[in-house]
């Protein structure tokens, strides 16, 4: 992640709020685990349960960039194993409105959408077989 700042910083992408902020959000797993969140406090243990294909190390990854963006709070509970607790802060709920608007519009467009992959995919094997 380091090195990713740096040549980010050194192209001056960090400068863009919208590409930085969306880039952050936009991964494979951020918006799952904020979904997964919701309006819970979550153990580390029922946050990978519910995503079953995520790994520890990328699950971590995760929770630690959405921690550093302000959008999660880790709270540690000193027992013996620690106990780790993860919610969404108030900055992450403001996700909320903005992920509802794009769930429908995916719901809403998914028939459109795969019709035209299926249509760009037929034409694309054409030309290969031509």
């Amino acid at each position: 992640m380091k090195k990713q700042n740096e040549i980010e910083k050194a192209l001056g992408l960090d400068l863009c709020p919208i590409r930085t902020i969306l880039a952050q959000i936009s991964d494979k797993w951020t918006l799952l685990v904020i979904i997964i969140l919701g309006d819970e406090e979550l153990r580390f243990s029922h946050i990978a349960k519910k995503i079953p294909d995520i790994s520890q190390r990328m699950l971590t990854q995760t929770l630690r960039k959405l921690e550093r963006d302000g959008l999660v709070l880790r709270r540690v509970t000193p027992t013996i194993p620690p106990r780790v607790d993860y919610k969404i802060t108030a900055l992450g709920k403001s996700l909320f409105e903005p992920l509802d608007s794009m769930s429908k519009w995916a719901q809403d467009n998914q028939a459109a959408v795969l019709a035209a992959r299926s249509k760009f995919d037929l034409e694309a094997e054409k030309l290969k077989t031509a």
